[in-house]
């Protein structure tokens, strides 16, 4: 049996991710919740909307410029998280999704962690991400890691945009 207390980062630059790595779950995961919280619940992988269909089965080139973190216990992923290069000094974190089962365990901090060290690597100046208003336990985490509401950079109803400087 796998201690769920000891959760590895694995980031994934320039590596061949498929869903044979656990990714591809851990994404529609992410993307089936998703939908639900909007409150359009989709019965499985098939009626999402094709680019998250096409993050799910071709993670490879949906995030090849973007370096992802796969949070492992033993065999088993158990979370993930997208950190894209800098564009304009700003990387943006996307897709933090961490098992239910892990959750409480520092698996979505120790992905936030090693996503800030990423992008201050690669040269951004500044990490923003969006959080859907509803996501609360999530704003709560990315204000006590350091980042602030600011102005939206994205039209959608209900979507909190956040920004951390480096």
């Amino acid at each position: 049996m796998t201690d769920q207390r000891e959760v590895s980062i694995v980031r994934r630059p320039g590596r061949t991710l498929s869903a044979e790595d656990g990714l591809g779950a851990l994404l529609a995961a992410y993307h089936l919740r998703t939908e639900t919280e909007k409150g359009k619940p989709v019965a499985d992988v098939d009626a999402l909307p094709g680019r998250y269909r096409a993050e799910i089965s071709d993670p490879r080139t949906a995030f090849v410029d973007d370096v992802v973190l796969v949070a492992v216990s033993g065999d088993a992923a158990v979370g993930c998280l997208v950190v894209t290069a800098p564009v304009d000094g700003r990387s943006e974190i996307k897709r933090l999704w961490a098992e239910p089962a892990f959750r409480g365990r520092g698996v979505a901090s120790a992905l936030l962690g090693d996503a800030l060290a990423q992008a201050a690597e690669s040269g951004a100046g500044a990490v923003r991400l969006s959080v859907w208003s509803w996501r609360t336990g999530a704003i709560a985490l990315y204000e006590r890691l350091g980042f602030t509401v600011t102005e939206s950079w994205d039209e959608r109803d209900q979507l909190v945009c956040m920004e951390r400087v480096l």
